[in-house]
C-alpha cells in the first residue's frame, strides 16, 4: 500500500523541479546583456558560454564598437541598444565625455587584462634595426627613421577608426614630441610624422583585419604595429613562414586595458557578476593562455612570453582636441603622401664663416646625418618634394627634387654645402619666387601639402619691398593662400617684418637665436 504514495511523492518531486527550471529559463535568475565590443575582442568569444553557465549571464557581443565609441551615450530621451560596452581602451570615449555639454556621467569601468601596443618586426628588419640602434635596443624614433628612408615598410590599423591604430599614433607621436610626459597641442602643431608615415604599406579599419590581411600578403611590410597579445596570436597561428620579432619601444608604450563599461545602470547587479568572473584567477588563466593578454589579477603570475617590462607606460593626452588633431594631421593611411617643401636660404655676405656653418650642417640632419631622436623624426623622406632656393640680391641658385634614394639628398647638401655668396638680401623677391614655385606644385597636385620654409640673417635692402610682395601674392589667387610661410630668425634679421610675412600667410616664426638653427628647423620643416 506504500507504493502509490512513494509514486505520489517523487511526481511531486519532479513537478516542482520542472516547475524551478522553467522559472529558471524564463528570466528568474538568467540575464542577457548586449555589449557594444572592439572587433579584436573577438577571441574571447569561446569562454561565454562557461561565463553563462556559471553565471546565469549571457553577453551577447556585437563587435562594431569604434575607438570614440559612437552613439554612446545615446540621444537624449533614447535608451542605449547596448547595456555594456567592452573595448580595447576607452580613453577616446572618455575624452569626449568631458568636452561634452551637458556633463554627462561617466559610467562604470573595470579594466579586465592588459597588452602593450608595440612592434612586429620580420627576422631580417629587426636585424637591421637592432644594428642601427644606440645598444641595440629599438625605438619608435629608429622605426620612424627607417620608414623615412624606405628600408622598413609598416602595417598599422586605421587611427581614424581603430583604438589600436589610435594608440600606436599617440606612442609614435609621444616619442616624437620628445617630453617624456602626454602628448600637448604644441607637440602636435607641426607634422613630426611625415617621415614615419611614408613608410605606411598597409592598413585596415582593425587589427584583427590588419594581422588577417598580413597573414594572407607577408610581402607587403616588414613590421606591424599592433597590441603585443595580437602579434603574439598572429605567431601562434602558423600562418607565418617565420614568426615576427615582437620589439617593446625603448621610448615607451602605450597599454591598453580592455575595459568593460555599464551603460545601463539598471544592469549593475548583472554587470557586477561578469566583472567578479572575469577577474577571478582562473579566468585571468585562461584568458592569458588563449588571448595571450596580460592578467589584472596580481595573484595570476603571467606566463614567460609576457613577463617582458613595458618600462615607460606612455601617457594619453588629456584633452580629445589634441587626439583629434593628430588623427586628421595623420590624414588617410590608405593614400600616399609626400610633402612639397621650399627652402628659401638667405646666401648674403653676412651668412660667412659660423652661420652658414650652422645653416650647412642643420641642412645635413635633415638629410640623415643627424642621429637624435628628435632627428630622427624630423629627417627628409622618401616621396618628399625639396625645392632649394638660394638667394642673395637675386635669386643664386634653384634645384627641385623628389626624394627617391640618398643621391638626391647629396644634391641638395651640395648645393647648400658649395654655393656662393652675394652682397645683398632681396628677402621679398626670393619670398615672391617661393610661392611662384608653390602656387605651381599646388596647381599640379592638389593633394599634395605644400609649405615654404624662409631663412634669413638680415633685413631686406634690395628688390621687392614688403608691400609689394602682398600684392603679388595677392594675384596668385587660391594656390598661394593655401601654402604657409615659416620664417626662420637668424642673426640681425628683421624680426618683425618675418613675423608679418609669416603671420600674412598662415604660417609663423620661430627665432633661431633661441636654441638652434637645427633645432628650428626641425621645429618647422614640413608644418601645414
Amino acid at each position: 500500500m506504500r507504493r502509490p504514495t512513494t509514486a505520489l511523492t517523487a511526481g511531486l518531486v519532479l513537478a516542482l523541479l520542472a516547475t524551478l527550471t522553467s522559472a529558471c529559463t524564463d528570466g528568474g535568475d538568467h540575464v542577457t546583456l548586449r555589449v557594444l565590443a572592439s572587433p579584436e575582442l573577438a577571441d574571447v568569444a569561446p569562454l561565454l558560454a562557461e561565463l553563462e553557465e556559471d553565471t546565469g549571464v549571457e553577453l551577447e557581443l556585437d563587435y562594431t564598437a569604434t575607438a570614440d565609441l559612437d552613439g554612446q551615450p545615446p540621444a537624449a530621451g533614447r535608451k542605449s541598444a547596448h547595456d555594456l560596452a567592452w573595448l580595447a581602451s576607452d580613453r577616446s570615449f572618455l575624452l569626449r565625455l568631458q568636452d561634452s555639454a551637458g556633463g554627462l556621467t561617466r559610467p562604470e569601468s573595470t579594466s579586465i587584462m592588459r597588452s602593450p601596443v608595440v612592434v612586429g618586426l620580420t627576422p631580417d628588419a629587426a636585424r637591421d634595426l637592432r644594428g642601427r640602434a644606440p645598444g641595440g635596443r629599438i625605438s619608435w624614433a629608429d622605426l620612424a627613421d627607417a620608414a623615412a628612408d624606405g628600408t622598413v615598410r609598416f602595417g598599422m590599423a586605421d587611427p581614424r577608426r581603430s583604438d589600436t591604430g589610435r594608440a600606436a599614433l599617440v606612442g609614435v607621436a609621444t616619442a616624437a614630441a620628445g617630453t617624456g610626459s602626454a602628448l600637448r597641442e604644441e607637440d602636435v602643431s607641426c607634422d613630426r610624422l611625415r617621415g614615419f608615415r611614408s613608410g605606411q604599406t598597409l592598413t585596415a579599419p582593425g587589427s584583427r583585419e590588419l594581422t588577417d590581411t598580413y597573414a594572407e600578403r607577408p610581402e607587403t611590410a616588414d613590421a606591424l604595429i599592433a597590441h603585443e597579445a595580437e602579434l603574439l596570436s598572429l605567431n601562434a597561428s602558423g600562418r607565418l613562414s617565420a614568426p615576427l620579432e615582437i620589439v617593446h619601444p625603448e621610448d615607451g608604450m602605450v597599454l591598453s586595458d580592455f575595459p568593460l563599461l555599464l551603460l545601463d545602470p539598471g544592469e549593475r547587479e548583472a554587470y557586477g557578476k561578469v566583472v567578479d568572473w572575469l577577474l577571478s584567477a582562473d579566468t585571468q588563466r585562461e584568458l592569458m593562455r588563449r588571448t595571450h593578454r596580460r592578467p589584472v589579477n596580481q595573484d595570476v603570475e603571467p606566463s614567460p612570453e609576457l613577463r617582458t617590462s613595458v618600462g615607460n607606460a606612455l601617457s594619453f593626452p588629456d584633452r580629445l582636441a589634441i587626439v583629434r588633431q593628430l588623427v586628421d594631421d595623420y590624414g588617410d593611411p590608405v593614400h600616399a603622401t609626400g610633402d612639397q617643401v621650399v627652402f628659401l636660404l638667405d646666401f648674403s655676405t653676412s651668412m660667412r664663416g659660423e652661420r652658414i656653418a650652422a645653416l650647412r650642417a642643420a641642412f645635413a640632419g635633415l638629410s640623415g646625418a643627424d642621429r637624435t631622436s628628435t632627428g630622427k623624426f624630423a629627417r627628409f623622406y622618401r616621396g618628399e618634394r625639396l625645392t632649394v632656393v638660394r638667394f642673395g640680391g637675386s635669386v643664386l641658385e634653384e634645384r627641385t627634387v623628389t626624394v627617391r634614394s640618398d643621391a638626391d639628398l647629396e644634391t641638395l647638401d651640395r648645393i647648400v654645402a658649395d654655393g656662393g655668396f652675394d652682397d645683398a638680401t632681396a628677402v621679398w623677391s626670393a619670398l615672391d619666387r617661393g610661392y611662384r614655385i608653390a602656387a605651381d606644385a599646388v596647381r599640379a597636385a592638389p593633394e599634395r601639402p605644400v609649405a615654404i620654409v624662409l631663412m634669413t640673417d638680415g633685413e631686406n635692402n634690395t628688390g621687392l619691398t614688403y608691400a609689394e610682395f602682398l600684392r603679388r601674392h595677392g594675384r596668385l589667387g587660391s594656390a598661394a593662400d593655401a601654402v604657409p610661410t615659416f620664417t626662420v630668425q637668424f642673426g640681425e634679421a628683421d624680426a618683425a617684418a618675418l613675423k608679418r610675412a609669416a603671420a600674412a600667410t598662415g604660417g609663423r616664426t620661430v627665432d633661431a637665436g633661441l636654441s638652434s638653427l637645427t633645432d628650428a628647423f626641425k621645429e618647422i620643416r614640413g608644418c601645414h
